[in-house]
């Protein structure tokens, strides 16, 4: 009798994971959508400048898919708490295909960076949606077993982003960089209507439409002083110290408000979890570290190694490889035993160890070299990545589990923002100091981030290998900076407690410390 409840009750645990692995395939296709999105489109851009002109509003076109996504993914992540997320997701997705169609259908640049912010919109959406969905679908015993999955489609992304629309704006036009997400996105679109079954639920509360304003106009000033400090406008410019006002005034506003608001748009209880702000904080580091790494490490490698540009998402697999095996080591040790702060302590380690060994490259350092540290720096990535998101998901109740994960995924946006800005300024001020170092009146004006190895070999032999110096340098500031950073991931990993992972989806509490 003994073995024919346990047999029944291996056929429905068997069952009940097929069912979510059938559920999980949409979203999985979704959330592809949205991290390729970006990577595809930035390949294209040079031919969409050459067929609609406004070379001086190139920019505007990021930007305004970044601000939009920034901005939407805390409100979309109350929205599916309010009033359930599997309509709230097939919403966003619509609005991401109708801003694909109308971005392959813009006629200028003007049109285009307002069809990317409708895109943006629905990209939030898509981000906010799945990882909340995930935290529904799975208990967070059970998510690690996952973790591997979405750590791939990132690196995915990251790798074969270049490549595809490399591919796709030389054969089909750049324009076909925007439509391509219209098939795939149906499938997604039409799986998710069919396959997700999710509770229903309709909350009597308006929204917060006041904290959500003063939300949005905070992270767009933030945003924009990150992006336009020290580039377009100097660190100390009007422009830039008025935004810097807005940012810290839009958001203490914000805070004031959200203490007082009916329905907050961001409750500040989930503050008071000490594990979900370590999480936050953890996923800001995370976001600064890697997105600044993915940016440096091509440059580097293209212009004081020498490698080819062509494939440059290639140059990056040894830390993304290491960081897809290890997420899925990590995934499958906690679903096993349960044990998850090992994780966030070892990963705020070997960043540290992987951003400093970065910063210790020179013009004489050997891809294998190189190598080594960008896997150490993976390792640290993947043992991260995804359990920020299971501590935080597990860190508060049912009910808001979709504004809190969409919490720790604004704070992850917002750190690869600040660590694009902060590492880009000091390799800016490394690079013209080096140059002037090493060639009177620091040579020809040079357009660093579209030298490779190619471009160099026209240039004189004193000023390349100048450059080569230079750079060199200004990747040892930023990835100093980094390294910083990953100690600070790691010091906020020592303070994590270790709750016991909830095996079911229910509404209670979260359980106890381990003592």
């Amino acid at each position: 009798m003994a073995a024919t409840t346990v047999a029944a009750a291996d056929i429905g645990t068997e069952a009940r994971g097929r069912s979510v692995r059938l559920q999980l395939l949409p979203l999985m296709i979704a959330m592809l959508l949205a991290q390729l999105d970006h990577m595809v489109v930035g390949t294209a851009m040079p031919t969409v400048v050459g067929d609609l002109g406004g070379l001086e509003h190139l920019a505007w076109v990021v930007t305004a898919y970044t601000l939009a996504t920034a901005a939407a993914t805390p409100i979309w992540g109350k929205l599916g708490d309010m009033h359930g997320r599997k309509g709230v997701f097939l919403t966003a997705i619509v609005i991401f295909l109708a801003g694909s169609a109308l971005s392959g259908m813009a006629q200028d640049m003007g049109q285009l960076i307002g069809f990317r912010v409708v895109q943006g919109l629905g990209a939030g959406g898509l981000m906010a949606g799945v990882l909340a969905i995930v935290g529904e679908l799975v208990p967070p015993r059970e998510q690690g077993k996952y973790q591997g999955m979405l750590a791939g489609l990132m690196a995915l992304a990251m790798v074969g982003g270049p490549l595809a629309g490399g591919t796709i704006t030389d054969h089909l036009g750049w324009r076909w960089a925007f439509y391509i997400n219209l098939p795939v996105g149906a499938v997604a679109l039409a799986m998710a209507a069919v396959v997700l079954k999710l509770p229903k639920r309709r909350s009597p509360a308006r929204v917060d439409y006041l904290g959500a304003g003063l939300l949005t106009a905070g992270i767009t000033a933030v945003v924009l002083v990150t992006t336009w400090g020290g580039t377009e406008y100097a660190w100390g410019s009007d422009v830039i110290v008025a935004l810097t006002a807005a940012a810290v005034l839009s958001l203490a506003g914000f805070v004031f408000w959200e203490g007082r608001a009916a329905e907050p748009l961001m409750p500040l209880y989930i503050f008071r979890n000490r594990n979900f702000s370590l999480m936050a904080v953890i996923g800001t580091a995370t976001g600064f570290i890697m997105f600044g790494a993915v940016l440096f490490l091509p440059l580097y490698q293209q212009t004081v190694q020498g490698a080819s540009a062509t494939n440059s998402g290639l140059l990056l697999l040894p830390m993304l490889g290491t960081m897809i095996v290890v997420a899925a080591v990590s995934g499958r040790v906690t679903s096993g035993s349960g044990r998850y702060k090992v994780f966030p302590v070892a990963g705020g380690a070997l960043m540290f160890a992987g951003m400093f060994l970065l910063s210790r490259m020179d013009t004489s350092t050997s891809r294998l070299e190189s190598g080594i540290a960008m896997a150490v720096l993976g390792a640290g990535l993947g043992c991260v990545l995804q359990v920020v998101m299971l501590v935080t998901q597990n860190s508060v109740q049912m009910k808001d589990i979709g504004v809190a994960s969409a919490s720790v995924m604004l704070f992850r946006m917002l750190g690869s923002s600040f660590g694009v800005a902060i590492m880009g300024a000091l390799f800016n001020r490394r690079l013209q100091e080096g140059m002037a170092e090493r060639v009177p009146g620091g040579g020809p004006s040079l357009q660093h981030a579209q030298l490779d190895a190619a471009g160099l070999g026209t240039l004189e032999a004193p000023v390349r290998e100048a450059f080569r110096y230079a750079t060199a340098a200004g990747t040892h500031a930023a990835f100093l900076v980094g390294a910083g950073v990953g100690a600070v991931a790691f010091v906020a990993g020592l303070f994590v407690r270790e709750v016991a992972l909830r095996k079911a989806m229910d509404d209670a509490a979260p359980p106890a410390p381990r003592r």
